[in-house]
């Protein structure tokens, strides 16, 4: 593999078989060249021809040295390293997916590899073909594709961060969220009316529970027709009126601090009169079979077509409808659905052009896009989540690995605690647009080099903040043993520990910066009082960076910010925390500074001074530290002891002992098992078939990705058969 020492390499270097040239930047190689990118920024950094006749690769293995641990493959079901695993990147609706269930909703034929000594090399397999990433074979990542395709190399580069920064120089960085996006959201499948969700909006209010959006799912559609809203036809029928006004809905929910998100779904509708349908076929926007005729698939909304949004001219029509309908009262925009399995990318093509109509209707504010389906790059348009999980420990557990790759009081807690880290979590987002370093990464990056770190999967890192989560049933934070990277972490709360919330841990050398739990992110403002966490490193120092700006827009990019750089050091019995850089226009506020210095077991000092001016704190003598620390971890096991873990059996009213779970329970009959969820009357998630490991999901079967024919393996989008219940005899698995 090449490496630094190749950077004079010119076009038709050869190494074996392998055609490679240097590209982007130093480290980074690019293996033949075929079709164009979908992926890259710039096409040009990775489509100039290396010769004229490029090297098709259908098979591509490469060899690393052993010990390898290998991660990525994006968006996968199952334990967060992929070592040793076989994956197939085909955007699939995977209702109630378990452990095992692939492909799901994105593609990213990536492979991010950790070398031995802790060095990564990242491998992009730059194709929108279906793929297949073979991990089988220890130290071998193997790529196979129906099509030739290029192949990019990252690195190896010192760590897995430098790595990914290198990533997002070539495929682009994260969009820059608008700061309202970064609280929580309200989301459910679905609010029949307006009136509930005005009711929604004033019980979170009432009850003092933090909340910054709400989401309108398929139900607000006028029979789930895209682009319409469901206004009763018959307004002195009161009940029909399910969303009469959004206008004055939006207006009311932006009054108690809400923004609303509306669902938009590609499925259009077949129906002559219905706009939307109209103005596509007029276009010709449709997807075509090889025939030329409009491919048809029953969506919500019965027999619907698709936009081909790979033409920029569909793209554009789509933009265009989104602008129109932002006026309505459009905060953000929810992309479902957008898998269709006519190729990779229309998902993340849709949030391109979503992303692009909310940037046409208002150049002043930024587009909130969140998308079900993509393909590595969607990152730029649109945030993602996990698709159609289960409230269940199962995919809380996986929900973790997932994203790298709750009792009312619990929850006012666990909320409260989000919008105080919310400036943390601001600087992070605005360091991954710019910089292209990770908002969230997996605790081994903390210290790539430990290998018992590589296999964690219920801690994550937020910059220097490693947060550590119980996803096992009956069992809280602080009865789970809590692996830490190298070098100091110090463990620190609010006041507020219990055992269903993560234990939180700054590592030495750091300083985060927080904020007061508002309601909303809108009740914040620049003169607020800030808070300084700080831990200090083996040396007595720590430094941190505070980004602040209007929370929405684009000025920051002609400068109008505030980037403070602080930094704190220890002077024999003193600590003194100060600004050593500022950037930006803006000019700092007047406000107070509170400096929390932590001392070990959640024990700390607090000081308080002028934001701007030296903040001095005493350190007291290493017995009055340790009698401080003493009393801390006294006071955190008094408050575990006294707080009640929330259940996860429920008693319901009726027969006698009768109880509903929301954890799936196995089912077992002869070579069969079966995960139902009681919860609500019972339902299926899947059923399996022992001896042979095929698995039946939601009403269709998933053989493993990939179809049979005489003991020969031949890689399709996989294959599925309906099924129904019959007859129920099962007992439980052990008895």
């Amino acid at each position: 593999m090449a490496g630094h020492e190749e950077k004079t390499v010119t076009s038709d270097a050869k190494a074996g078989n392998m055609i490679f040239e240097p590209i982007l930047e130093d480290g980074v190689f690019r293996f033949d060249c075929s079709y164009p990118s979908l992926s890259f920024i710039n096409t040009k950094d990775r489509d100039t021809p290396i010769i004229s006749h490029p090297v098709p690769y259908i098979s591509l293995p490469l060899n690393l040295p052993n010990g390898t641990s290998f991660y990525g493959t994006g968006e996968v079901s199952g334990p967060l390293e992929r070592t040793g695993k076989r994956v197939f990147t085909w955007n699939t609706d995977s209702y109630g997916y378990g452990p095992e269930t692939m492909p799901l909703y994105q593609s990213h034929p990536w492979v991010l590899a950790i070398l031995p000594n802790g060095e990564a090399l990242g491998v992009l397999a730059d194709t929108t073909q279906r793929c297949e990433i073979d991990l089988r074979k220890e130290s071998i990542i193997q790529f196979i594709a129906s099509a030739s395709y290029p192949v990019i190399t990252f690195g190896p580069f010192a760590s897995p961060t430098v790595v990914l920064k290198s990533l997002s120089h070539a495929i682009g960085t994260v969009f820059m969220p608008p700061k309202w996006a970064l609280g929580y959201q309200q989301c459910r499948w679905s609010y029949d009316s307006d009136k509930r969700v005005r009711e929604i909006a004033e019980t979170f209010r009432k009850k003092g529970i933090p909340c910054d959006v709400i989401w309108m799912d398929i139900d607000y559609m006028d029979g789930f027709r895209c682009f319409t809203f469901d206004q009763a036809c018959f307004p002195y029928i009161l009940w029909m009126e399910r969303f009469p006004d959004p206008q004055s809905l939006v207006k009311d929910l932006n009054d108690m601090g809400f923004k609303a998100t509306w669902m938009l779904d590609p499925g259009i509708k077949c129906e002559e009169g219905y706009f939307v349908y109209d103005s596509g076929s007029e276009s010709d926007v449709w997807v075509q079979r090889a025939g030329g005729r409009p491919f048809i698939g029953e969506v919500w909304p019965g027999p619907c077509v698709f936009p081909d949004f790979t033409q920029s001219k569909v793209r554009s029509w789509w933009a265009s409808l989104v602008k129109d309908f932002l006026p309505n009262g459009v905060d953000g925009i929810w992309n479902d659905m957008n898998e269709p399995a006519v190729f990779k990318v229309f998902g993340m093509l849709m949030a391109r052009s979503t992303f692009e109509g909310m940037k046409l209707a208002n150049e002043n504010k930024r587009p909130f896009v969140l998308t079900r389906a993509g393909f590595i790059g969607s990152q730029k348009y649109a945030a993602t989540w996990t698709g159609d999980n289960i409230s269940n420990w199962e995919h809380l557990h996986m929900s973790i690995s997932m994203v790298l790759q709750l009792c009312e009081e619990v929850c006012r807690r666990a909320l409260k605690r989000r919008y105080r880290l919310i400036p943390h979590l601001y600087t992070l987002f605005y360091d991954a647009h710019i910089m292209g370093t990770p908002v969230m990464t997996p605790t081994f990056f903390a210290d790539p080099t430990n290998p018992s770190l590589r296999t964690i999967e219920n801690s994550f890192l937020l910059g220097p903040l490693l947060v550590y989560a119980s996803t096992i049933p009956d069992q809280g934070t602080n009865e789970s043993q809590h692996e830490l990277p190298k070098g100091i972490w110090l463990r620190f709360d609010f006041d507020d520990s219990h055992p269903d919330l993560p234990t939180l841990y700054l590592q030495g050398g750091s300083i985060i910066p927080l904020g007061p739990p508002h309601q909303h992110v809108g009740e914040a403002n620049f003169s607020d009082d800030l808070t300084l966490v700080v831990a200090l490193d083996e040396k007595g120092q720590a430094k941190g960076v505070l980004f602040e700006d209007d929370g929405d827009g684009y000025e920051f990019t002609k400068g109008g910010y505030l980037l403070t750089h602080y930094v704190a050091e220890r002077r024999y019995s003193v600590v003194i925390v100060r600004v050593s850089k500022t950037e930006g226009s803006w000019k700092r506020p007047k406000r107070r500074l509170q400096v929390l210095l932590l001392l070990g077991e959640g024990a700390m000092i607090k000081a308080w001074g002028m934001d701007g001016d030296f903040v001095i704190i005493w350190m007291p003598s290493e017995l009055d530290v340790s009698e401080l620390v003493s009393t801390s971890e006294k006071q955190y096991k008094r408050l575990l002891e006294s707080s009640k873990h929330i259940p996860d059996v429920e008693e319901v009213s009726g027969s006698k002992g009768a109880e509903l779970s929301r954890i799936a329970i196995e089912l077992k009959c002869g070579d069969w098992i079966v995960k139902i969820v009681p919860w609500i009357g019972g339902r299926i998630i899947s059923m399996g078939h022992l001896p042979s490991g095929t698995q039946w999901l939601h009403s269709r079967i998933e053989i493993d990705g990939y179809e049979e024919y005489s003991g020969t393996e031949y890689p399709s989008a996989g294959c599925y058969e309906e099924y129904k219940i019959i007859e129920r005899d099962f007992e439980h698995v052990g008895e």
